[in-house]
């Protein structure tokens, strides 16, 4: 075999290789980003887990708890649910529908016995000593399964730990619009969407300078100034926003995340204070209280204003 034709084999070979690849990838892969509708149930007395369904939160009773139902904006392997529904997802289509099995070992553990403590009443608020009350002991969350007298029995187990899930989904769509994608993360580390959009800005920055040949290597590094673009996420930070624990424990990590998730260069967090749309009376006493007597008397001249008549009028109405 000449060399010609060895390499025209390797040719087919790799061209066969990458058709083989290309097929292996239909559908969804991980690292997409979808937006997912789904239900989720205990499989053994039928225990609402999760569900983004609105009709399903009213007939369950959990639709007052100031959560919105609607689908959910997910990022395919990331953990963001069940890795068994992950699983079921790749390769999949928007529109697709599954539903899946997850075991208890890998929903919320298996049941341990050895979970379960006794411990004396008083290390419980006085408020937490019912059955069935969520409590920290020791650093440790967990609830209350009796008490009697002065003890307590707290199950350290999470409250569907042993059960299997069966998961029904719909994906929904497929999510490639970035600022989407952004607010549905953002959504889901917080629990809210805030305002966010994305811009090209023209950013200047201190890139090195390549040193010649000839200098000395320990020579001090040179600097230049040079305008680059960079894809900009700004994110309007409301009240609501910047006073969430997620975001003030974990704000690095969470814009970090996005970064790399969505693919833009930074984030920026904009705050946002609105005026009072004129002069309040936090504005009048913190002016007047600056004021020597002399001044409050000029003040009120201008402003057309009696002094002595405010006075007698206070001084009849405390008589």
């Amino acid at each position: 075999m000449t060399e010609d034709q060895e390499a025209e084999l390797e040719e087919q070979a790799d061209d066969v290789d990458e058709a083989g690849a290309e097929e292996d990838a239909d559908g969804l892969q991980e690292g997409d980003f979808v937006e997912l509708e789904y239900t989720a149930y205990t499989t053994e007395d039928e225990q609402l887990v999760d569900t983004t369904d609105p009709e399903v939160a009213e007939e369950e009773g959990v639709d007052e708890q100031g959560q919105e139902f609607k689908p959910r904006t997910i990022v395919v392997g990331e953990g963001h649910i069940f890795e068994a529904v992950e699983n079921d997802i790749v390769g999949s289509e928007p529109g697709d529908s599954g539903t899946v099995i997850v075991p208890a070992e890998d929903a919320f553990g298996e049941y341990d016995p050895d979970d379960v403590q006794t411990v004396s009443a008083e290390k419980i608020d006085e408020d937490d000593r019912y059955p069935g009350a969520n409590v920290q002991i020791d650093g440790q969350q967990g609830y209350i399964s009796t008490i009697i007298g002065g003890r307590a029995r707290v199950d350290f187990n999470h409250p569907l730990a042993g059960d299997d899930v069966e998961y029904e989904y719909t994906i929904a769509d497929e999510v490639d619009d970035r600022e989407q994608q952004a607010a549905g993360l953002f959504e889901m580390y917080l629990g809210m969407e805030p305002e966010l959009w994305i811009e090209t800005d023209e950013v200047e920055e201190e890139v090195p300078v390549e040193p010649d040949d000839d200098e000395d290597e320990d020579a001090e590094p040179e600097f230049e100034t040079e305008t680059v673009e960079k894809e900009t996420l700004y994110l309007e930070a409301t009240p609501q926003m910047t006073m969430n624990q997620q975001w003030m424990m974990g704000k690095q990590q969470i814009g970090q995340d996005i970064i790399e998730k969505v693919g833009v260069d930074r984030v920026i967090v904009q705050e946002v204070i609105d005026g009072m749309g004129g002069m309040g009376m936090g504005g009048m006493m913190g002016g007047m209280g600056g004021m020597g007597g002399g001044d409050i008397e000029e003040a009120l001249e201008d402003a057309d204003v009696d002094a002595d008549e405010i006075v007698d009028e206070l001084e009849g109405a405390e008589e």
